[in-house]
């Protein structure tokens, strides 16, 4: 844990690691509470026809048997795959999982077959803990995945599967965790896969702890008394599992659990409120969302983190007034996450820019010559290694995790493949991925900054900006807007769009072409695809 400070500079200092050889997850995240406070909330289940909580010593039990009985089914090491929304089963799932000493693999319920044909068949997942509706989704494809050997259904059987449920009710709930150590693998996690194939992150039992002060920090000092903690991002993703899930189970705090059918603003800010939410990590997107609510009213969260994109000044203003409290933007990825973080609790917000290196990660913006870059010049964003946090490497792809790293005089660093730059405050600010920042005219251009900007225009609802090719300029900047609800496309409100730009950033960022699209690529996890914007204007 981190120690509370008042500085960026104490708190950095008074931090260091404390790795055991010898850890396991899902005994970390609960049974060592099933033991100290067993009857302590730790799952809040909001089913459709109710609410259900479960303390720790019933989700020990719950584990306990779904890993009783998965082991007639998965020897140690083997992949399983938990492709289930946010339900209790869901965590269960995992922290079986992680007990057994086998690898999960989290998967989400709003992939197609294709997207879970590979996934499955890239990992060799032996087994696949799901419900029968989407188990049904892999009816075609069953002769594709040869290392498949069980399919568990959580809500019944169908055709094909078997039902964990009901085989459960027989087991034991006792069972005895594998002595695993704390860098054996524990979790294989697949990019969201912007472009080519993805590729699944493995990543050891320590990666729960590389977490810690990151999500300590960027939820200003956890935890305190009555945290509760919810997020809208799906637990397959390592946002919704191990920003929120683990860490709070680690905390021995209770996780909100629900599936939204379709997320809206308003129906955020009635799920906070009513379940009484002191704690998320809400993504830049589903913030948007909700500040274009048509029913906003005052909460009073303790604390919100946010990362995937740039928050800008307006976004962070309306969270301090509409939320109750700064928005903390945190950075990472899933080869290496949580590694920089705001936190409002020791520093105000810097608009636009990520935050400082979060305590025990080292994080430098690298030049050309992977040397460190002066304050402000952009460069890429690397962290030394070794780190708790990063990746074992990418499964069946050891070529691939090679090119992330490079080596200099201090030591071998993970290039993230984003570009940033170090302001003088000592913060990382995020400028965009290798590919995003935009040559036009002798002018380096993030696209972050203009995204923001377009988002504070009441037309505009979400905004994607890239580079078109331009025999002038070398690029022209080039902006894709949604429109919000009510409002029209016209050459009159593309003109105001971009007036509204030009005069609130630099004449050279203002976008020369505005396309009005109602199909914005977007990763499963609320990312704008600029690499898919690209192959737009470059038809």
């Amino acid at each position: 844990m981190l120690r509370r400070s008042d500085s960026y500079t104490s708190l950095r200092a008074d931090f260091s690691w404390d790795i055991p050889e010898f850890y396991n997850v899902g005994v970390d995240a609960c049974d060592k509470w099933a033991e100290q406070t067993p009857d302590a909330s730790a799952i809040v289940d909001v089913k459709s026809h109710g609410v259900e909580t479960y303390s720790f010593s019933a989700l020990k039990a719950l584990s306990n048997q779904y890993a009783n009985v998965i082991s007639t089914h998965a020897s140690t090491g083997d992949r399983i795959a938990v492709l289930l929304p946010q339900q209790v089963e869901t965590a269960a799932a995992h922290i079986a999982i992680t007990k057994m000493g086998c690898v999960a693999l989290p998967l989400t319920t709003l992939f197609g077959p294709d997207a879970l044909q590979h996934r499955l068949g890239d990992s060799g997942a032996t087994a696949l803990i799901t419900n029968c509706e989407t188990a049904s989704k892999l009816t075609e494809h069953a002769d594709a995945l040869p290392n498949l050997k069980a399919i568990f259904t959580v809500d019944g059987a169908t055709k094909g599967t078997l039902d964990l449920t009901e085989l459960a009710k027989s087991q034991s709930d006792r069972f005895t965790p594998a002595k695993t150590k704390s860098d054996d693998p524990a979790f294989l996690i697949y990019t969201s896969g912007t472009t080519g194939n993805p590729k699944g992150a493995l990543h050891a039992h320590r990666v729960l702890l590389g977490h810690l002060p990151g999500v300590e920090m960027s939820h200003d000092f956890l935890p305190q008394k009555d945290d509760k903690f919810w997020t809208p991002a799906d637990w397959a993703w390592i946002g919704g599992l191990l920003d929120v899930l683990f860490p709070a189970l680690h905390h021995g705090l209770p996780v909100v659990a629900h599936r939204f059918q379709k997320f809206t603003g308003d129906a955020a800010f009635d799920f906070i409120e009513t379940h009484g939410i002191r704690n998320a990590f809400i993504p830049p997107t589903a913030l948007k969302m909700m500040r274009q609510a048509a029913k906003q009213r005052p909460l009073n969260m303790r604390s919100v983190g946010s990362g995937g994109e740039t928050l800008g000044k307006e976004l962070i203003e309306w969270g301090e007034r509409m939320l109750g409290t700064t928005i903390n933007e945190f950075y990472g990825q899933t080869e290496c996450n949580m590694i920089v973080s705001s936190c409002s609790a020791i520093a105000p917000a810097e608009p636009g820019v990520m935050g400082f290196a979060v305590p025990g990660h080292e994080v430098e913006v690298l030049s050309g010559d992977n040397t460190p870059c002066p304050i402000g010049t952009i460069g890429a964003i690397a962290v030394k290694t070794p780190d708790p946090v990063m990746f074992l490497g990418y499964w069946n792809n050891p070529t691939a995790a090679d090119q992330k790293f490079v080596t200099n005089t201090h030591g071998k660093w993970l290039l993230t493949g984003d570009t940033g730059l170090k302001t003088e405050s000592g913060r990382i600010q995020f400028v965009g991925r290798d590919d995003d920042v935009i040559n036009s005219a002798g002018y380096r251009i993030g696209p972050g900054e203009i995204e923001d900007c377009l988002l504070t225009h009441p037309a505009v609802q979400l905004a994607g900006v890239v580079g078109a090719p331009d025999d002038m300029r070398g690029e022209r900047v080039t902006a894709f807007v949604t429109l919000a609800d009510g409002q029209t496309e016209t050459e009159a409100l593309a003109f105001d769009i971009q007036t509204h730009v030009k005069s609130r950033l630099a004449a050279y960022e203002y976008p020369r072409e505005i396309h009005f699209t109602d199909d914005m690529p977007m990763t499963t996890t609320g990312k704008i695809i600029r690499a898919e914007l690209r192959k737009r204007v470059r038809k």
